[in-house]
């Protein structure tokens, strides 16, 4: 399967790095409330994350395409593995903002591992191997909430003393097994804030980007909430968590596998877009309504479908817009747009939760999330004669 072993290296490690991460997200919420911190400055904690990110990845991505993407790659794991130590030893509140802002200024990791797939892998490749860097983020999104539920058994420290080991073992097999590339492309790792109007003038492109921004808003209001929603609602440990994030993550794989391709192929990626995101829509707001822990289950259902069948064909249709030359500029400004969604989506979410009720920000995401869907599909409908012959192919299936 995997001709160039580096690939095989690089998705080992991005996978140890993912599932570390994965430990985090049902963990880090109720840590922090057990330092004081109230959700609003939870939804804080996350963005600082994005923001520290958001303004070292355009530095970190010069870096990598200059002088290598393996000491880039690195140096973000070994940031990573020291902010996760900060994580298990904290004792303060401002200690979890001074990790998470440590991760994100050195959290270059996956849009180097982009590159360096870019550099090792021939065109006709790329999109197999970029398939398996996606497959890797659902295994460690299922394996390391898992992970973090059985380590929590140990005290509240201990998933992020996990986190940290499978990070440091991820930086041991780089340094060790990963060689630099020999740069025959230059991948893209910067945002491209200077490009935004002109990726916006193609035809199509700026509904879909604004229909990504908006998406990520909700989808990071809710996620970043559901701790304390589970622990608020239904008393849930951050065990229970744990659990319960790898069964939504497994819940989603599985669907991808079995019902996401026939149906996008039966209906096309435009309606599979709109349908989705109202399917999803209406779960969350069904899940923000609920008291009972088998009736919120039954609702994770129709979301994980609805998310499962709409954001792929929402990128699978972002990439089939503008042209091959536009590529590199589309992806940037996507990513950007993602990463001030992942601002505030959290920050709006937590603060609901604190200031209206946990089921808040669920209602307000499903609300978001539902409007899109329709909105999205009404100007896509509206739009798609004038994207060109191609584009409409695609758009009007």
């Amino acid at each position: 399967m995997f001709r160039d072993r580096r690939l095989l290296i690089l998705l080992l490690v991005i996978l140890a790095n993912l599932i570390g991460f994965g430990i985090i997200i049902p963990f880090l919420p109720l840590y922090a409330t057990r330092l004081g911190a109230s959700p609003w400055q939870v939804g804080w904690l996350f963005a600082s994350y994005s923001i520290a990110q958001m303004l070292a990845s355009p530095f970190l991505g010069e870096l990598s395409d200059r002088y290598g993407r393996r000491w880039v790659l690195m140096a973000s794991l070994w940031t990573t593995t020291l902010s996760f130590v900060i994580l298990a030893l904290a004792d303060r509140l401002w200690m979890l903002f001074a990790a998470r802002i440590i991760d994100g200024l050195g959290g270059a990791s996956i849009p180097t591992v982009r590159a360096y797939i870019g550099d090792v892998t021939e065109p006709q490749d790329r999109a197999r191997a970029y398939g398996l860097l996606g497959a890797s983020f659902g295994v460690g999104l299922v394996l390391g909430p898992a992970l973090s539920g059985l380590l929590a058994h140990g005290g509240p420290s201990l998933p992020a003393w996990g986190a940290a080991v499978l990070s440091f073992v991820a930086l041991v097999a780089t340094w060790l097994w990963l060689p630099e590339t020999v740069h025959r492309t230059r991948a893209r790792t910067a945002y491209a804030w200077s490009e935004f109007r002109q990726v916006f003038r193609q035809p199509v492109v700026g509904y879909l980007l604004i229909t990504d921004f908006l998406y990520w808003n909700a989808s990071t209001a809710y996620q970043t909430t559901f701790p304390l929603f589970g622990q608020a609602r239904f008393h849930l440990s951050v065990s229970q968590v744990g659990y319960l994030f790898a069964l939504i993550g497994a819940l989603g794989i599985l669907m991808q596998l079995y019902l996401v391709g026939p149906i996008v192929r039966r209906i096309g990626e435009r309606a599979a877009l709109t349908y989705g995101f109202v399917l999803m829509g209406l779960g969350l707001v069904g899940i923000g309504f609920t008291h009972r822990l088998g009736t919120f289950v039954a609702w994770i259902v129709p979301t994980a479908l609805g998310a499962s069948l709409g954001l792929p064909s929402l990128i699978a249709l972002i990439s089939h817009t503008g042209g091959p030359e536009y590529q590199g500029r589309i992806q940037g400004v996507s990513s950007s747009l993602e990463s001030l969604a992942r601002i505030a989506g959290p920050v709006w979410g937590n603060g609901l939760f604190q200031w209206v009720g946990p089921g808040a920000p669920y209602v307000s995401a499903g609300l978001l999330t539902l409007a899109t869907g329709v909105w999205a599909g009404y100007r896509l409908a509206a739009r798609v004669e004038g994207a060109g012959r191609w584009v409409a192919s695609r758009l009007g299936r």
